[in-house]
């Protein structure tokens, strides 16, 4: 047998201590999960500071996580490409343009396409950083064990991002903020080049056969799914000639990339990985969970800033009752499914069990004057459910062939870090408004000139208390059908798993139900002959 070699990283200098250098890389990629174009925790400060609407923002940050699900399909590539000092100062000092463009934009289109090249390359350094500590994390490359480890940082980061922003907002402004991670990255560039050295282990790779055009077309396509749902409201959705054209724009993209994919030599994403089942039931799935968690991004906020009356520092608080839940959910996912090798559908149905319990508990507790202690429990549910899909689904693509592997994940990101809340956040909004205006009429059908004490009270504030209860009743209500389909959903993966079994194993070729009965046909027959003729032999 051959001996393993101890962990090392070639590509870093000499006088720096074996047992440093993973973690120097560590601190290094969370200083890259940090940085972005905008921090969306600081979205009303922006708003008001820039002379943008709210979409404006979202829109933005919405593009750059479209530019980072687009990266994985060419992470190899640029891997093989460029050494790991190249790469790492080529995205500090991208980010740090990108910083400094969007503090001082005024420009929507130019705010929307810096984020977006502010996503690839962070999320180049982010798997430059990662990649080269996949050996220690597991030796063995195990995916399961690997993909705890990168959603703990990843999902860590993001919580810890949001409450360093409103800390920032709150102390100081927006902007300082944006200096923070400039510094932060500048620290990065020394670091780097004082103790990385250009080391390749293997030639160089170019960048030749990439189908840039492809992968241009669908970040064009994903960017018109979210204009779609993050300005269809505010434009009165297709009654707009905006929404009405991004929908054309997006199709006609669409349907142009995938017959162009049909017949090039390296297509951007090849047919082929659609074709294979995890995929796109793992695609399915990410859609479902989307719209079942959109409370998260729409309700929660709503809820505690209108009706509660909280202020930003509580709102955020709730980060850290999440990371809890990230490490909570990540540490079980760690010691049930990687080692000890929990199916795949048992830890779904956990995570949909968590996800129908956060529904249920905000239909049953959601008052007027609920404690906040009383959203810690359901938050923690939701925290964890998450965690579990998205490191379940992720180490399920492994069955993809390796060709094929980045460009499901990339097809996978897609939904479930670009496209997915977008769309789970229209949805909900579009319901909102719907059943919001519905019970408006039915609760203000009363407040008349015969109602004593609506006299008694004034117009406005009777108006403000009208909509604030409609609010309430409406949100009760989409909880309420939420749960039910996250019922139903746990329902179908429960008949699946509990399915009747056959009282013994077949053979493979017998599996089909017709050739079953016919095998078993043409059994009972050979045993009714072996009985007759055995008095004769005898």
């Amino acid at each position: 047998m051959h001996e393993v070699d101890p962990f090392s990283i070639p590509a870093m200098r000499n006088f720096v201590p074996n047992r440093l250098r993973p973690w120097i890389v560590i601190a290094i990629v969370i200083i890259f999960q940090f940085s972005g174009g905008i921090y969306l925790s600081a979205v009303s400060e922006m708003v008001g500071s820039m002379s943008l609407m709210q979409e404006d923002i979202m829109m933005a940050g919405y593009a750059s996580m479209v530019g980072m699900s687009l990266t994985f399909a060419i992470m190899f590539r640029l891997k093989f490409r460029f050494a790991s000092k190249t790469s790492l100062m080529t995205c500090c000092i991208a980010i740090i343009v990108c910083n400094l463009i969007c503090m001082y934009t005024q420009s929507i289109l130019v705010l929307v396409v810096t984020c977006f090249f502010a996503g690839i390359f962070r999320m180049w350094g982010t798997f430059e950083c990662n990649s080269t500590v996949q050996l220690w994390i597991t030796p063995k490359r195990d995916l399961s064990v690997f993909f705890c480890y990168i959603y703990l940082l990843v999902q860590a980061c993001i919580q810890l991002s949001g409450l360093i922003t409103v800390y920032t907002v709150f102390w100081a402004k927006w902007e300082y903020m944006h200096w923070l991670i400039i510094g932060l990255l500048g620290m990065v560039m020394l670091t780097v080049w004082v103790l990385f050295r250009n080391y390749r282990s293997m030639r160089k790779l170019p960048l030749w056969g990439i189908d840039w055009l492809g992968g241009l077309m669908w970040g064009l396509t994903l960017l018109c799914i979210i204009f779609i749902c993050v300005y269809g409201e505010h434009y009165e959705w297709f009654h707009s000639v905006y929404i009405r054209m991004a929908s054309v724009i997006g199709t006609l993209i669409l349907l142009l990339n995938i017959w162009r994919a049909s017949f090039i030599r390296h297509p951007y994403i090849s047919l082929q990985t659609l074709r294979y089942k995890i995929v796109y039931m793992t695609f399915f799935l990410y859609i479902v969970i989307n719209i079942l968690l959109a409370p998260s991004h729409l309700f929660e906020h709503i809820y505690a800033e209108s009706v509660l009356k909280f202020d930003s520092l509580n709102v955020i608080s709730f980060n850290w009752v999440v990371l809890c839940g990230i490490i909570a959910g990540s540490i079980f996912t760690y010691c049930t499914f990687a080692r000890l090798k929990w199916r795949y559908k048992t830890m779904t149905v956990i995570a949909f069990s968590l996800i129908t319990a956060y529904l249920m508990m905000f239909y049953f507790t959601i008052d007027y004057r609920l404690p906040k202690e009383a959203l810690y429990l359901p938050i923690f549910f939701r925290s964890v459910a998450y965690v579990i899909v998205a490191i379940c689904f992720l180490t399920s693509l492994s069955k993809v062939p390796f060709q094929y592997f980045f460009q499901a994940v990339s097809v996978q990101a897609f939904v479930s870090a670009a496209v997915g809340g977008a769309v789970g956040s229209a949805v909900l909004g579009r319901m909102l408004s719907i059943i919001m205006k519905k019970n408006g009429m039915l609760l203000g059908s009363t407040l008349d000139h015969v109602n004593v004490l609506a006299n008694q009270i004034p117009k406005k504030e009777l108006y403000g208390v009208l909509q604030q209860q409609a609010l309430i009743v409406s949100m009760k209500e989409i909880f309420g059908w939420l749960t039910l389909l996250s019922l139903l959903c746990l329902l179908l993966f429960m008949i699946k798993e509990s399915s009747i079994r056959p009282r013994y194993v077949l053979h493979p070729k017998y599996r089909t139900i017709r050739r079953f009965i016919k095998h078993e046909l043409r059994m009972s027959g050979k045993i009714r002959n072996i009985k007759k003729k055995q008095p004769q032999s005898v």
